[in-house]
């Protein structure tokens, strides 16, 4: 709370919630949990007071609370109310989470030209922007493709349906019959219904057609001490200062409580050196780590990255889910965790997107390599990849745009932990692993997952096995339209 004075009167305003460091609490004077984990029922006690006053970050978060699920159950409807107070104040956060569930058809019909309207605006996109446009140009050619076959496909069953009632009327001319005349009523009605989804069909092709005339189309609390020793240097390319470039690599296969693995060690190894030598990051590795450590050297992530800064976070580990209701929450498992349903000492997605929000970092892609890591973002797969020729147009737009995204080995399914091209690594350590030695320039986020994607699909037929990796933005964590680099050094 505040202390305010009125006149000669000092009194003691309400305390209000905060999204901050437990660090910053404390010096603040404030009250935090440590080591506990808080649930929705609870969040929302304390964030909605403040969004029924205005406040467009409570707002927000009321609106995430109802989209992940009080009792386990989402409520798609109140999140969208929600959401659109809150993105009416500009806030980029809502107006991206309003762009998903459009996107999905949660709690609304879905709209990919919605959706992508609202992550323009949460983005900062003009609308004439080239990005936007040429992704909604094709979002409208399908559209277009898919309302003119139902209309064709109505006009086809109103045609057939007034055959029919033609017959109808004469044989009720012929004869006096009732059930004639009911079924004749419901044929009418039938017609009627048609004939109004087919004018709603009309007039969004009406406003289709319109849109594309105006112009032309183109297809925990820790003490303070540094993740990293040392500091990186700036990496330049194309006359463009990607700045720093920092990896925080986590790999895990000896567990005291579940099933060892075989490969984790080694890619994380593998890739260290790799970003090292070949790319100019400065690289932390936890090998076999327990929970505290994990969620220490990511709490401590933000007293050393700066605004300018790009930080690889990679998991290779075993990976959980939980289900509640109709929701679902993944889980990273350090060395010490308890085997499921036991969930002591698991690391929980929300804690790492969570982080990833208060990160001062430009750039930060989390690459995870493990069971359900797809659960670390609710946003659906990338909808706009881009320029995937790295025109120098394209890579300067994005370069100033901050970034938060997640490169997964297996979306939310299971996955192979060895590869049958090489037993020393997994089958994404070792498509993750190729790709990165064969580029010979600068490598886009979009461009590593494409080649990524297709060898590992290629290998786990191999292994007759069905793997596909997944490439999206992580929800709730500041992601404007900025990109991740992986620039090689001469």
């Amino acid at each position: 709370g505040q202390t305010r004075k009125l006149g000669s009167q000092i009194y003691l305003t309400p305390r209000r919630p905060a999204m901050i460091t437990a660090s910053d609490c404390e010096i603040r004077g404030g009250e935090y949990v440590a080591y506990d984990r808080a649930d929705y029922k609870t969040a929302l006690k304390v964030w909605l007071p403040s969004a029924e006053t205005g406040d467009a970050e409570a707002q927000a978060n009321v609106g995430e609370i109802f989209e992940r699920g009080l009792g386990g159950k989402p409520n798609y409807e109140m999140a969208l109310h929600w959401y659109k107070k809150s993105a009416a104040q500009e806030n980029k956060r809502a107006l991206f989470n309003l762009g998903t569930l459009y996107e999905q058809g949660l709690g609304i019909e879905a709209d990919k030209i919605a959706a992508m309207n609202y992550y323009r605006q949460a983005w900062g996109l003009p609308q004439d922007s080239f990005v936007y446009q040429s992704a909604v140009d094709q979002q409208m050619l399908e559209q277009a493709a898919k309302l003119e076959k139902a209309v064709t496909r109505k006009e086809r069953q109103m045609r057939a349906l007034s055959r029919q009632i033609a017959v109808l009327e004469k044989d009720l001319q012929a004869e006096r019959n009732n059930g004639l005349q009911e079924e004749l009523l419901g044929l009418n009605e039938l017609i009627a219904s048609l004939q109004s989804e087919n004018n709603s069909n009309k007039v969004k092709l009406a406003s289709i057609e319109k849109s594309n005339a105006k112009r032309k189309l183109r297809t925990v609390v820790t003490k303070d001490q540094a993740t990293f020793t040392g500091n990186g240097s700036d990496i330049i390319a194309k006359d463009i200062n990607f700045g720093k470039f920092y990896a925080l690599v986590i790999g895990i296969d000896d567990y005291d409580n579940v099933e060892k693995l075989d490969t984790p060690i080694n890619d994380i190894n593998s890739i260290a050196s790799v970003l090292e030598d070949d790319y100019g990051f400065k690289v932390t590795k936890l090998l076999n780590p327990d929970n505290i450590s994990v969620m220490e050297a990511v709490n401590n992530l933000n007293a050393q990255l700066s605004e300018d800064d790009n930080l690889l976070i990679f998991y290779a580990g075993h990976g959980v889910t939980v289900a509640s209701g109709e929701s679902e929450s993944g889980y990273w498992l350090p060395s010490n965790a308890d085997a499921p349903p036991r969930d002591t000492n698991w690391v929980s997605n929300e804690f790492i997107t969570r982080h990833l929000a208060r990160l001062k970092a430009k750039r930060v892609l989390v690459v995870a390599d493990s069971c359900y890591a797809g659960l670390l973002s609710s946003s659906p797969d990338f909808l706009m990849l881009g320029d995937t020729q790295n025109s120098v147009e394209f890579l300067k737009y994005k370069a100033d745009k901050r970034s938060r995204l997640l490169l997964t080995s297996g979306g939310n399914l299971p996955v192979l932990d060895r590869s049958a091209k090489d037993s020393k690594h997994s089958i994404f350590a070792t498509a993750f692993l190729d790709t990165l030695k064969q580029n010979e320039g600068i490598l886009t986020g979009p461009q590593l997952y494409l080649k990524v994607k297709k060898q590992v699909i290629e290998d786990s037929k191999t292994a007759q096995f069905k793997q596909e990796p997944a490439y999206k933005v992580i929800k709730g964590a500041g992601h404007e339209v900025g990109e991740f680099y992986f620039v090689k050094q001469s």
